[in-house]
């Protein structure tokens, strides 16, 4: 029996997603279908409302909280593109073969649309569906009926169109809480997963049983990724008060991103010496305990409250010493278990007052950096309107959107004449559908989507079952058909299960209300069967003309050794000793963000290669240290950085300006390949000459911390440069 502590912490998680932004943008989704559709009910009359429906649902799936700026031209696509296919397909109802060409070509042009990334998936989707729901209107030979069914289509597009833009609008302040308030409760579940690290003998986190470490760099990436999200939004147009606030925390939370890398420095050390349990349980509670203010500060903005104030735990932080040993040099010339120690117990010291400064905005307290805000603004913000220089530069053999709309094209073609051929054959569209959402650009998240659509078809097959079976009223379809539609939009892509299940309520029920009389059980069992056709058709034609990841690799990695090379620069520039103005921050942290960016996308098509043939995958284990060295070396100029901004007046310029120089250099040298070949560390000489005794970080000078954190930055380089030699290779002997 689950204890109340489980209770509570179920109810709190239950809680946040009710109350998370993608569930309130799946109910608008669904409440502008309801409304529209009855509208047009009341008025036009069923068969209309029917047609409009398949309008607003083309225009539904890029429709995701965004910032004001450029929302309908975000949405436009979906409609504009989508109104001429609805309506081909609608003429060529009677013509099988002249149908099947068209979704052909339809598909390929449609599935190229994911060269725009993010934003041109959900637009692919929409055009598929505008083709694939005008086959599930019944056949009209009357081209007057043809064209009047479409303009009911164009109606309920149109319609969506001005409602899901006045809805961003009006809900653009709960958007910018909520999408603060998601980020900080990722940001928790890093800091948790961060936390595991200082146990000893942790392989792996036992409620997944994957490594630790490969825990940390999904968590990393999937951060990067919600953090630009985040942006979008939080930094437009910061002109109020409470707007300047929430931007303030998400800048916030940049920096407690950076401070929580730089807690894995150093304790792989303190692990090797007898002794290191205590001081480690130690700050492993208080990391745990600064992760749970984050929740708490997360979940006071969902419920509009105040969060409440807690103690810092900067002093306990400070009296926390080494049992039994002094700060002094290690007989091999390293620092001692107790200095380290004493260095991480600084560092949780930076994540707790940065978590104070976060509650201080959160309640009001404190003010932003305005300057910092605004200039964050324009330079970290994505662009809001479409550009042909992502289609233009498609027409490789090797581009991988141009591969994926061939094999979607293709699988179409399949699903299509195969559905011809069943002997049921009342809903060929179901195989079509099946098709366009489980296949993916990747073999992985083609994986995932079969068989998250199999369970959730067989779920929603049950559910609707017993729905039609009771003969349940109008108006008890109708809600259904809302919380489905809702629910269907609002997991599309954080868990896709559910959306299977309420998609398959939502197409039988749908379906029975299009073609009354028909039976219900048929369809059910007709539903479950045309599912497992079209997973096992994406699934095959997703080995053909595949983009196993192996190719994508020597790009990432290129990329990200560019952007660590830029970091390294910026972050051990001078300007920043003597600045008057933010400019060389700004500039450091434009090279930041490019740095988590380039490791998300190489972190994230690591995790891909995972469920590919083992005769095609990248090499792993080397790929591995890269990014584990990648992340050292970003924590190492982080604590650099910290000190250089944070306590520059407890540092001696004339004694670190000349090594951050050399360091500079040569880290930029090493990561750009402009060192031999053979060459697999830099040259530190003049970084730091000799072991140098490092101080209490708490007590005044941390100019000798400076130079041992630059010469361990310099051979964390050269680590990774072999790291990626060694990747580059299989390569480029294929």
């Amino acid at each position: 029996m689950p204890t109340s502590a489980t209770l509570e912490r179920r109810t709190r998680a239950a809680l946040r997603v009710t109350l998370s932004f993608y569930v309130l943008n799946g109910l608008l989704a669904a409440l502008g279908l309801l409304a529209i559709t009855s509208a047009i009910h009341v008025f036009l009359g069923e068969f209309a409302a029917s047609a409009a429906s398949i309008g607003v649902i083309v225009c539904i799936p890029p429709d995701q909280p965004a910032p004001k700026r450029g929302k309908f031209w975000q949405l436009l696509p979906a409609a504009l593109i989508g109104l001429p296919l609805f309506l081909a397909v609608q003429v060529q109802h009677a013509a099988p073969l002249r149908l099947g060409l068209l979704l052909v070509v339809a598909a390929f042009m449609a599935f190229l649309a994911a060269a725009w990334g993010k934003r041109g998936i959900p637009l692919s989707v929409s055009i598929m569906f505008s083709m694939i729901f005008s086959m599930a209107v019944p056949d009209h030979a009357n081209s007057a009926t043809n064209l009047a069914t479409s303009l009911f289509f164009a109606l309920g597009a149109a319609l969506y169109l001005v409602w899901a833009t006045l809805a961003n609008a009006a809900l653009n302040a709960r958007y910018r809480v909520q999408m603060l308030a998601d980020t900080l409760l990722s940001l928790a579940s890093l800091m948790r997963t961060q936390a595991l690290q200082f146990m000893p003998e942790v392989a792996g986190d036992g409620r997944t049983g994957a490594p630790l470490i490969g825990q940390l760099l999904a968590r990393q990436a999937a951060l990067a990724d919600q953090l630009q999200t985040a942006r979008d939004i939080l930094l437009e147009a910061p002109r109020t008060p409470r707007r300047q606030r929430l931007a303030g925390m998400l800048m916030g939370v940049l920096e407690l991103r950076d401070h929580l890398l730089a807690c894995e420095l150093d304790l792989d050390t303190l692990k090797s010496h007898p002794g290191h349990v205590p001081v480690l349980a130690a700050l492993r509670e208080a990391l745990d305990s600064l992760a749970g203010q984050v929740e708490h500060m997360a979940d006071a903005l969902l419920l509009g409250r105040l969060p409440a104030r807690f103690e810092s735990l900067k002093p306990g932080l400070v009296a926390l010493h080494w049992a039994g040993e002094a700060p002094a040099l290690a007989p091999a010339g390293m620092p001692s278990p107790a200095v380290l120690a004493r260095g991480l117990a600084s560092r949780i010291g930076t994540i707790d007052e940065e978590v104070l400064r976060l509650l201080a905005l959160a309640r009001g307290e404190a003010e932003p950096d305005l300057v910092l805000v605004r200039a964050s603004w324009q330079l970290f913000v994505s662009p809001t309107a479409w550009s042909w220089r992502p289609f233009a530069g498609l027409w490789r053999w090797d581009a991988p959107p141009l591969r994926h709309a061939i094999r979607a094209a293709l699988a179409i073609g399949t699903g299509y004449a195969i559905a011809l051929a069943l002997p049921w054959g009342t809903h060929d569209f179901w195989i079509l559908l099946t098709i366009v959402v489980v296949l993916r650009g990747s073999l992985a998240q083609t994986l995932e989507r079969r068989n998250s659509r199999v369970a959730g078809t067989l779920l929603g097959c049950l559910l609707s079952a017993a729905l039609l079976s009771a003969h349940a009223p109008l108006a008890v379809l109708l809600v259904t058909l809302t919380l489905a539609q809702a629910l269907a939009h609002a997991f599309a892509v954080r868990r896709y299960l559910v959306t299977a299940v309420a998609a398959t309520v939502l197409g039988l029920l749908q379906s029975h209300l299009l073609n009354a009389g028909t039976s219900p059980t048929f369809d059910v069992v007709e539903r479950m069967a045309d599912t497992l056709i079209g997973v096992a058709i994406a699934w095959a034609f997703s080995y053909v003309l595949p983009s196993w990841e192996r190719h994508q690799i020597p790009a990432l990695v290129a990329r990200s050794l560019a952007a660590q090379a830029r970091h390294a620069r910026v972050a051990l520039g001078l300007g920043q000793l003597q600045a008057v103005d933010n400019e060389p921050e700004l500039a450091w942290r434009l090279a930041r963000r490019e740095a988590y960016d380039s490791l998300s996308a190489l972190v994230q098509a690591t995790q891909r290669s995972l469920s590919e043939p083992r005769a095609v995958r990248p090499p792993l284990a080397p790929l591995g240290r890269l990014l584990a060295h990648s992340y050292q070396l970003l924590a190492q100029l982080t604590v650099i950085k910290t000190m250089l901004l944070l306590r520059r007046e407890r540092l001696q310029p004339a004694q670190i300006r000349a090594p951050l120089l050399r360091a500079a250099g040569a880290l930029e040298a090493t990561l750009t390949g402009d060192l031999p070949a053979t060459a697999d560390r830099p040259d530190r000489s003049g970084v730091q000459e000799g072991p140098v005794a490092l101080p209490d970080p708490f007590e005044n000078d941390l100019s000798p911390w400076v130079l041992h954190r630059l010469d361990l930055a310099c051979g964390i380089a050269g680590q990774l440069r072999g790291d990626a030699q060694e990747v580059l290779k299989p390569a480029s002997s294929r």
